[in-house]
């Protein structure tokens, strides 16, 4: 392994670093590091997918969640900003299967200092889940409601309504009798606060 650790690049190695001190010792402080690094590229990177910047920004909560609570499973053969890219990328194919209508470019990708990933975005083409896969899923489901409910009430019933009952922001705001904007508004601060929330509670089960 530290063969591996050696070919990375000063900045790969500094990750991989951060990566241990949270996998192996807890730290809070290098999944903040870790998180305030890439928060922006992957952001991006998802909203060039996306083009939507509400998808975005929930599939970067989910992206970071994902990493988090997987860090047992990296490997520094490769930098961790590759892998988590893919965990990005891997994701966001999942939600736009599920979107009809939903179109993306194939040509979309990110960059990262071990040079340009394809987004493999191709990998559409499969519209069956595995076993694991559908366990996965699950599991995803489970955690996501335990770190929604952390949430303050007026916040979590935004979520609840928005992400598991998957009711539109107007059918939201007529049902709270609340305007439209705030509904936004409100639903924007909550993303922040569960970013917050993965960020303290990493492997919150």
């Amino acid at each position: 392994m530290g063969v591996a650790v050696g070919k990375l690049t000063q900045r790969a190695q500094r990750d991989y670093e951060l990566v241990v001190l949270a996998r192996d010792k807890g730290d809070q402080k290098a999944y903040a590091d870790l998180l305030e690094t890439y928060r922006e590229p992957v952001y991006y990177m998802l909203l060039k997918m996306t083009r939507s910047t509400l998808d975005a920004d929930d599939l970067t909560i989910e992206a970071f969640g994902k990493a988090f609570r997987s860090l047992d499973d990296y490997s520094p053969e490769y930098a961790f900003s590759t892998w988590l890219f893919r965990i990005a990328t891997n994701n966001c194919i999942d939600f736009i299967r599920k979107q009809k209508g939903f179109t993306v470019s194939m040509d979309d990708g990110y960059e990262d200092e071990e040079g340009y990933i394809n987004s493999t975005v191709k990998n559409l083409a499969s519209e069956s889940k595995s076993p694991e896969e559908e366990l996965m899923s699950e599991q995803q489901k489970a955690w996501m409601h335990d770190v929604v409910s952390k949430l303050k009430p007026h916040y979590r019933v935004l979520v609840e309504m928005r992400y598991f009952e998957e009711k539109s922001y107007e059918e939201i705001a007529q049902e709270l009798n609340i305007p439209l904007g705030s509904v936004k508004a409100k639903l924007f601060r909550a993303r922040n606060l569960l970013l917050d929330i993965i960020k303290d509670n990493p492997n919150s089960k």
